[in-house]
Formats: structure tokens, C-alpha cells, sequence
């Protein structure tokens, strides 16, 4: 099976004290699947000083498109029409990262096509 890997920009928000990046400016996210490495979860990369990938299960993705979903240290929750916000909290604070949910979509949407993929060696 084969890795996914999409950029996306996002608009983050950070309740840090020093804020990582300019909240005002769309940043580049990188949206990752490794169905080798989980094929339940996804990753979405944050850039900035000591970028962090956040891993977590695709379904939550999925439910938070349409009804706010999760708890703990990611939830996601569709915004209006045409956003989705994935929300991370951590010892550090919470980061709230605003997508376009379009390209959430067609993330997911080729996560399943490359799980569908047929093995071969």
C-alpha cells in the first residue's frame, strides 16, 4: 500500500505563550497516511519550531467533518460550510488549526483509495 501525503494550508491559533507562527497568515500543514505504519490513523504535520506530527485515528476525521467529534488531545468539528477545525491540546497548550474542509475531503478520500490498493511485492 502506498503513503498519502497532501499539503494544505490552515490557519493556526495557538494559546502559547510565545505563538509559533503568524496566526494571521495561512500556513502549510502536511496531511499523512501510512497504511503500513497504521492503517486507522492519520498524521497532520504542524510547521514552526519544534514541529510536531499529531497522530490519530482517520474515523475521527471523518465524524468531526459532519458533527463535532473527539476528546482528549484532538477533536475536530466542521466550521460553517466550507471550514473544519482540528483542535490539539497539549502540556504546551492547545493549537487550533482551521482547514479548508474541501482538502480535508480529498485527503480522506485518497487515504481509502490507497487502502484499497492490492499488495504487491
Amino acid at each position: 500500500m502506498s503513503v498519502v501525503e497532501q499539503y494544505a494550508r490552515a490557519h493556526i491559533v495557538t494559546d502559547a505563550a510565545v505563538p509559533l507562527i503568524d496566526e494571521l497568515e495561512a500556513v502549510p500543514v502536511t496531511l499523512r497516511y501510512d497504511p503500513d505504519r497504521d492503517p486507522r490513523a492519520v498524521g497532520i504535520k504542524l510547521p514552526g519550531p519544534g514541529a510536531r506530527e499529531w497522530t490519530f485515528g482517520r474515523e475521527l476525521l471523518e465524524e468531526g467533518l459532519r458533527a463535532p467529534a473527539g476528546s482528549g488531545e484532538v477533536r475536530v468539528w466542521p466550521c460553517g460550510r466550507v471550514q473544519a477545525v482540528v483542535e490539539f491540546h497539549s502540556a504546551q497548550g492547545v493549537l487550533v488549526v482551521q482547514f479548508e474542509r474541501q482538502a480535508l475531503l480529498r485527503f480522506l478520500r485518497r487515504t481509502y483509495i490507497a487502502a484499497a490498493e492490492p499488495v504487491t511485492h
